[in-house]
C-alpha cells in the first residue's frame, strides 16, 4: 500500500489559518444535541500546504486516465474530455438549485435544449435528465415500465423482463430491483439474439425486453426491427440500453428501431468525465405514451420562459436530488453544440473505423470468436493459445508496456475474453502502439510464458517497484492502510 496523508507531517504544521469564530459558542448546543458534539479534537494530520500538494500530485501520477493514453475499456467509451467542456461548466459554478426559476433561466434553457437534442438524436419524444448514471437510467426505465402496467392494470401478469446474454452487465439487477423476473435469452452462432429462443418466451407475461444495440460483442442486432415487433405484438415494451450509442450516434436512432425507452450515457457518448464513481449522467427518453410517467420535475418551455413542471400525477416521482448532475449536463450540451450533426456522425464513423482497424490487426494473433466487421468494439480470446496463460496474465503484462488493459472476462458468453473499444479519439499511431504491445505479449506467451505469469514486473509506486499482488490473499486478508513506519518492498507483496 502507498503512503497516506496521515503518514506525513509533524505536530504544529499547518497549510492555512481559519478565521476567528464569528458565531457564539453557545449556539452549538442550540443547534446540535450535546451527545453529538465532539469532546476532543479529531486526530487529523498536521501538514503544510506544500506537503498536501505534493502528496496528492504523487497520487495523481500513479493513476492512469484518458489524458495519459488509450483507455480501451469495452462498452465504457473512455474517450477524451475536451477542455472547452470544463470552461463552460465553470460558467455555471455559482448557480444553485435553490435560487429559483427566475434566477435560473439560463440553466433551465440549457437543460431544456439538451433534452430536445437528445430526443432528436435518439428518435424519442420526451426525456428526463435526472438519472445520475447508466444503471440509474436503467432503474428509471424499469420503474416506468412498472408504472405503465400498473396504470393499465396488467402488472399482476406482466412479470417478466427478457434479457439477452449479450446485454449490458447491470441490466439484470435493474430489472430484479423492480420486482421483475429476469429471463435470459441466449445468443445464436452469429453472436446476435436467438430469435427462436426469444419467440419461445413470448406471451402476455412479458413486460418488456432490455437490449443493448450494438451488443457487448460489438455487433449490431440486424434483426432489431423483428425483435421490437415481436415484443410489441405481445404487449411488451422495448428498453434500449444506450451504453454503446457511441457506435451509431448521428447515423441510427433507437426510436426508429421501435424502441420505447432509451437511456443515454453522457459520460460515454457525449464526452463528460467518466469513472471513479462519478460524476455521471444517464438521461432517459421515452415515446409519447410513456411521457406521463417521467420523473418530476420536468423542464418545460412556457412561451418565453422555462419552468419546472411538477404537475405530473402519474409520475414515478423523483429519482435524484434537484434536477440531475447539472455540471455534467453542461459538458454534454457543449460537446453536442460544438460538433453539430456532421461532427456527431464523424464520431460514430471514426469509432467504428478504429475498432475494425484494431480487430483486423489483432485477429491475426488472437482468436476472434466473431471475426467479421464490428461496430465500435470487438472481442478476442486467448483460449487455446496456451495451456498455462490466461487473459488476466495478458492484461497484467500490458501494464509493463505502459498500456492500459482492455476489459476482460466480460461478456461472459466468450471464455477468456478481452473486450476492446478504442473510441474515435485515438490516433492511428496510438492504435498501432496498443496493437504492437498485444502482439508482443502474444509472442512472449509462446517463448517465455513465465514473464506473463509474474507480470506486471515494475510498476513504480512512491519510488518502490511493486509487482503482482497475491490476489487470493489480498481478498482474504486485505491491508487497507500501511503502518506509518513501514516501507514498500522492492519485490512486491500484499
Amino acid at each position: 500500500m502507498g503512503t497516506t496523508i496521515f503518514d506525513i507531517g509533524e505536530a504544529g504544521r499547518m497549510g492555512l489559518r481559519l478565521p476567528a469564530l464569528d458565531v457564539p459558542e453557545r449556539s452549538l448546543t442550540e443547534l446540535i444535541p450535546p451527545e453529538l458534539i465532539r469532546k476532543e479534537d479529531p486526530k487529523l494530520p498536521q501538514v503544510s500546504q506544500i506537503e498536501v500538494v505534493r502528496h496528492y500530485t504523487k497520487l495523481s501520477r500513479m493513476n492512469y486516465g484518458v489524458d495519459n493514453g488509450i483507455y480501451p475499456l469495452g462498452s465504457c467509451t473512455m474517450k477524451y474530455n475536451p477542455r472547452i467542456n470544463e470552461e463552460m461548466a465553470r460558467l455555471f459554478a455559482h448557480a444553485h438549485p435553490l435560487q429559483g426559476e427566475e434566477l435560473s433561466q439560463g440553466a433551465l434553457q440549457l437543460m431544456y435544449e439538451l433534452g430536445q437534442y437528445l430526443c432528436v438524436i435518439g428518435g424519442m419524444d420526451a426525456i428526463t435528465l435526472q438519472p445520475a448514471a447508466g444503471a440509474h437510467g436503467e432503474l428509471t426505465g424499469m420503474l416506468i415500465i412498472k408504472k405503465h402496467f400498473e396504470r393499465t392494470k396488467e402488472l399482476s401478469k406482466r412479470t417478466k423482463i427478457l434479457l439477452p446474454d449479450s446485454a449490458h452487465g447491470t441490466n439484470p439487477a435493474s430489472a430484479a430491483m423492480c420486482g421483475f423476473e429476469v429471463v435470459h435469452i441466449p445468443s445464436d452462432s452469429r453472436g446476435l439474439i436467438d430469435l427462436e429462443a426469444l419467440t419461445a418466451h413470448l406471451d402476455e407475461s412479458v413486460a418488456g425486453i432490455m437490449l443493448t444495440n450494438p451488443n457487448t460483442l460489438g455487433l449490431f442486432e440486424t434483426d432489431i426491427l423483428e425483435i421490437t415487433r415481436l415484443i410489441h405484438d405481445v404487449g411488451g415494451l422495448v428498453y434500449y440500453d444506450g451504453a454503446n450509442l457511441n457506435a451509431i450516434v448521428g447515423r441510427a436512432r433507437p426510436g426508429d428501431m421501435g424502441v420505447d425507452i432509451v437511456h443515454y450515457n453522457l459520460h460515454k457518448t457525449f464526452s463528460t468525465p467518466h469513472g471513479g464513481g462519478g460524476p455521471g449522467s444517464g438521461p432517459v427518453a421515452v415515446v409519447k405514451r410513456l411521457e406521463p410517467y417521467l420523473p418530476v420535475p420536468c423542464v418545460v418551455k412556457n412561451k418565453d420562459r422555462y419552468i419546472l413542471d411538477y404537475e405530473r400525477p402519474h409520475s414515478i416521482g423523483k429519482i435524484h436530488s434537484f434536477y440531475g448532475n447539472f455540471g455534467v449536463l453542461v459538458r454534454a450540451y457543449t460537446y453536442i453544440r460544438m460538433l453539430g450533426d456532421e461532427g456527431l456522425r464523424d464520431v460514430s464513423t471514426n469509432a467504428v473505423l478504429n475498432a475494425n482497424y484494431l480487430r483486423a490487426r489483432l485477429s491475426r494473433v488472437y482468436k476472434a470468436p466473431y471475426d467479421r466487421l464490428c461496430m465500435h468494439e470487438f472481442v478476442l480470446t486467448t483460449k487455446g493459445m496456451s495451456a498455462e496463460i490466461r487473459t488476466l496474465d495478458v492484461a497484467k503484462r500490458l501494464i509493463d508496456y505502459g498500456v492500459h488493459p482492455s476489459s476482460i472476462y466480460f461478456p461472459l458468453i466468450v471464455p477468456e475474453v478481452m473486450m476492446i473499444e478504442p473510441t474515435e479519439t485515438v490516433s492511428k499511431e496510438e492504435l498501432d502502439r496498443f496493437a504492437d504491445a498485444l502482439i508482443k505479449v502474444a509472442q512472449e506467451m509462446k517463448e517465455n510464458p513465465h514473464l506473463l505469469k509474474e507480470a506486471p514486473h515494475a510498476v513504480p509506486v512512491y519510488g518502490a517497484s511493486v509487482r503482482r499482488l497475491d490476489e487470493v490473499r489480498a481478498a482474504k486478508e486485505p491491508i487497507l492502510r500501511e503502518p506509518p513506519s513501514s516501507h514498500l518492498p522492492s519485490g512486491g507483496g500484499q
